[in-house]
């Protein structure tokens, strides 16, 4: 029997887990700064599935759909990367900004925000409805950037341990205005769910028109993320010469032992 040449992607939420579970122990072994963001997302991923248990959501079974086609997006962008295939022009950006040493962590996750909330979650909202009423999904919708945000929160006082002169930019973890919170839940959230009922209901030609404009533009926020000018780049060069320059530590950092996020006991293998 000839085996596929990629994996088959998830179809549950904890085959989603075990997936970005494989991708960040993959990126610690190969130094890989694509293991920043994917640790934070596994922490929402966990998190959602948390909910699902505890019946938070209004549908569960419908909020563990949205969260397969909303992280499938993101495992499909990671392996088209790892392939030498272009991923769509967000991600790009982001999966380029993890060859350069000078894009600081926090960069590196707002690049990853950026192409997962402004691009994929419209779409994926959308292709879980499948040619429904998109308005029935704004609450699972909602409750996915909160968990973003709460969990970004959390892990403020870990994120300033690598990076301790993130300060700069007002990244404290007692700050619920920084930079980093206002971007997940404000400013993505809402343009998110414009795209998204921008998208619903096109289809063919129309359907493809809207995703590349919109494409287009958060490619561009990407880019302005990723090489901030004036006083912001000089800003960000100095909190560069004072962070931590391993990403094999990083991502232990960010992806440490918590037993709530983990699907066995096991300390992780990194």
């Amino acid at each position: 029997m000839i085996e596929s040449a990629t994996p088959t992607l998830p179809t549950t939420i904890d085959e989603v887990v075990a997936r970005l579970e494989s991708i960040i122990e993959s990126s610690v072994e190969r130094g890989d700064r694509i293991g920043y963001f994917a640790s934070l997302y596994y922490k929402v991923t966990v998190r959602v599935r948390e909910g699902i248990a505890n019946n938070e959501f209004e549908d569960g079974a419908r909020m563990e759909r949205l969260d397969v086609f909303f992280a499938n997006r993101y495992i499909e962008a990671v392996e088209a990367w790892q392939r030498g295939e272009k991923p769509s022009g967000p991600w790009e950006v982001a999966f380029g900004a993890t060859k350069k040493i000078t894009v600081i962590l926090l960069q590196q996750l707002l690049l990853g925000m950026n192409a997962h909330i402004n691009y994929d979650l419209g779409i994926a909202a959308v292709d879980c409805v499948a040619g429904g009423d998109i308005q029935a999904m704004q609450r699972d919708f909602i409750s996915i950037n909160d968990i973003i945000g709460s969990l970004t929160f959390e892990v403020t006082n870990e994120i300033s341990r690598i990076s301790p002169l993130l300060s700069l930019f007002g990244l404290h973890a007692q700050n619920g205005g920084s930079i980093l919170i206002q971007f997940s839940i404000s400013n993505a959230r809402d343009g998110a769910w414009s795209f998204a009922e921008e998208l619903s209901g096109k289809q063919g030609a129309d359907r493809a028109a809207c995703m590349a404009a919109r494409d287009t533009s958060i490619r561009k926020l990407a880019e302005s993320l990723c090489k901030p000018k004036g006083l912001v780049k000089v800003t960000t060069f100095i909190i560069f010469l004072f962070e931590w320059k391993s990403p094999r530590k990083i991502i232990r950092a960010l992806y440490k032992y918590k037993k709530a996020y983990f699907r066995t006991g096991a300390t992780p293998r990194l």
